[in-house]
């Protein structure tokens, strides 16, 4: 029997007042792959985001995650997701570790059980030296590497980041993008909302949003075509290369 994508999104809309924020928005997402969902600022990726974790919610299509119907099973669906919000949602002035900890209850790990998730989460992501320190303590870079970890240690299926890189030096931005391309490599299937090409590589899976609708789906390479794939983007959204490069 064929498995279910590990995301399916069908048909759906959503509308704040007047504005329609989402307008038919489907794609479907393969096991162990890197999707970009790329669009400029206003595309409707935070409202996506917000369907997808149930902060919102829509009677207007349906969201499937490794099969399971988030409206009509939704603890079954949020199980297998794993996510990273735009603003950072960490305790400053707790360790690594006691973050880390508190998460995992969250999800009913304690013991030796949560322990061993959250070394091993943090390992993922070069974070199990610094579980001692506080987060204050941390620069940017790491505060999103440890959130990243964070999201992993309930074992998800999927894993939803919002803008991820937003605010960080060009270095950490690398290394947080080549982070996460490695837990694809190794099976995560993950959605990974930017309007920053150079964040995408030839091989990623790209959902093209603007203005609420699915423009194009199918990998950097074919959506760029014969051209830089910044030169595709801008051509399809209408966009500028100072706001998206």
């Amino acid at each position: 029997m064929t498995r279910p994508p590990a995301l399916r999104v069908s048909h759906v809309s959503l509308s704040y007042g007047a504005k329609k924020a989402l307008d038919d928005v489907s794609f479907a997402l393969p096991r162990g792959r890197f999707c970009a969902l790329l669009g400029p600022n206003g595309a409707g990726k935070s409202t996506l985001f917000s369907l997808l974790t149930r902060l919102l919610v829509t009677r207007e299509g349906t969201i499937e995650v490794a099969g399971h119907d988030l409206a009509r099973s939704p603890r079954a669906a949020l199980a297998r997701i794993g996510v990273v919000f735009q603003q950072p949602t960490l305790d400053l002035d707790t360790s690594v570790m006691r973050n880390m900890r508190y998460f995992a209850a969250l999800h009913g790990l304690a013991g030796r059980d949560a322990t061993m998730r959250i070394e091993a989460a943090l390992d993922r992501l070069n974070m199990r030296e610094r579980a001692g320190e506080t987060v204050r303590a941390l620069n940017g870079g790491h505060r999103r590497r440890m959130e990243i970890a964070r999201a992993l240690v309930h074992a998800p299926e999927v894993l939803l980041l919002d803008e991820p890189t937003v605010g960080l030096d060009t270095a950490s931005r690398r290394a947080i993008t080549a982070h996460v391309h490695d837990l694809a490599a190794e099976g995560l299937t993950v959605l990974w909302a930017t309007h920053l090409v150079d964040e995408i590589g030839p091989g990623d899976e790209v959902v093209v949003l603007h203005r609420g609708r699915v423009l194009q789906q199918a990998s950097a390479a074919e959506v760029a075509g014969n051209r830089p794939l910044i030169d595709a983007f801008i051509e399809m959204t209408g966009g500028n290369d100072e706001a998206l490069a």
